[in-house]
């Protein structure tokens, strides 16, 4: 049976409908901790720009596959395709993390081997590997001192706090004045 793999293209006129199911977009958002409330007509035009991404994306991943293989050109994109269209692509730059290009076991081992060994500078290491806490430079100072000359940033005294105005207007909130200065 042969797969659909018909491109479905793109809507001539606004009809308000997404592709994306935007039940499924609304919990996605939902799980987002910085996201406290979002309305209906936040999360369909967050679907409707997610689905104007990917086709961008898709678009340019097929231009891919349209420039490697002038003679016969693949109904299919792959991995490989979207990965090359994010490292030439600069507008999809961003997404270098995300879509990395694959590379061999072989290739990944060649590439480990040639890294030089990072220099640890002195620091304590343990038996994996890892350096330890107190392996940084001048740890041995800090610690006698217990960073107490790094801490004194200032030699004056500390000012008391401004007592809370109880007048009828709102308060205000004052920050690094001096006594003085406060009863003017």
């Amino acid at each position: 049976m042969p797969y659909n793999n018909t491109p479905i293209a793109p809507p001539e006129e606004i009809t308000g409908t997404a592709s994306l199911p935007l039940a499924r977009v609304k919990k996605i958002i939902a799980v987002d901790p910085d996201i406290s409330a979002c309305s209906n007509n936040a999360a369909f035009v967050i679907t409707v720009a997610t689905e104007m991404f990917l086709r961008h994306l898709v678009e340019h991943s097929f231009n891919q596959v349209r420039t490697e293989n002038a003679q016969k050109p693949r109904r299919n994109i792959q991995y490989r395709d979207v990965a090359n269209a994010v490292a030439r692509v600069e507008n999809l730059e961003f997404l270098t993390d995300v879509v990395p290009k694959t590379m061999t076991y072989k290739q990944f081992k060649q590439k480990q081997a040639a890294k030089p060994e990072p220099a640890h500078g002195g620091a304590a290491v343990a038996q994996n590997g890892q350096a330890t806490l107190d392996g940084h430079l001048g740890a041995k100072e800090a610690q006698a001192t217990n960073g107490a000359d790094v801490m004194d940033v200032d030699d004056e005294p500390e000012r008391p706090a401004p007592a809370p105005q109880t007048s009828g207007h709102s308060p205000q909130v004052v920050v690094g004045r001096s006594e003085a200065e406060m009863e003017q």
